[in-house]
């Protein structure tokens, strides 16, 4: 297999922690200092093309994993979330697939965990039909989702439909007083909060038999 020579490392001017490398006295490409010592670069060294290439692959893993470690210091992705994001910055697949492993193997990306968290924090204020919903368009697996779901109290969802709904008929109260239409708005708005038909009809059963209008 053919060599060639690494002529030139040039230690980038606008970070001293990356370098640019010159193969036969052209710019071959650009990595971090910490690769020219772990592949043992220097100025002179004769090297084949799929040396090379693993150098290049190596480098766009760390900055891929970087890239991602970065994302997940502003907020927690699901696993869909995290590969979206990595190729929207353009990384390859292969690349991607390797920091995504690297991901679920330290926990940095758990969709186990994540459901569990965002179903604690939603719990109180939508249905479970919503939650499962805005979950899917995450990237969460269907049958997660339902096992997690399923450990949710029927019971407390109703309550909490409840005590959503109370408030929103007194706001509706001040504007609305036919009683029929009084019913379809608030059903809509629960239904919209993901709450089931089944709860839905509970609920307004529960409230306008106490109603005064």
């Amino acid at each position: 297999m053919d060599k060639h020579l690494v002529t030139k490392i040039e230690i980038q001017k606008r970070n001293k922690e990356r370098v640019n490398v010159y193969i036969d006295g052209e710019f071959g490409f650009a990595c971090s200092l910490e690769l020219i010592y772990t592949f043992n670069i220097f100025k002179g060294k004769a090297v084949d093309v799929e040396y090379l290439k693993s150098i290049i692959d190596e480098n766009n893993y760390m900055k891929c994993k970087n890239s991602a470690l970065k994302i997940l210091e502003r907020n927690y992705k699901t696993e869909k979330q995290m590969r979206d994001k990595l190729f929207q910055k353009q990384y390859d697949g292969n690349t991607v697939a390797k920091v995504i492993d690297f991901l679920k193997k330290y926990k940095f990306v758990d969709d186990d965990k994540f459901v569990e968290m965002y179903i604690k924090e939603k719990i109180n204020s939508q249905g479970k039909n919503k939650i499962k919903y805005d979950l899917i368009k995450k990237g969460i697996d269907k049958e997660l989702l339902d096992e997690k779901l399923s450990l949710v109290d029927s019971s407390f969802q109703e309550n909490t439909a409840f005590n959503i709904a109370r408030k929103k008929y007194e706001t509706i109260i001040k504007s609305e007083k036919d009683r029929n239409k009084v019913y379809r708005k608030l059903g809509s708005y629960l239904l919209r909060k993901g709450y089931s038909w089944e709860d839905v009809k509970k609920v307004l059963n529960r409230i306008m038999e106490n109603s005064f209008i």
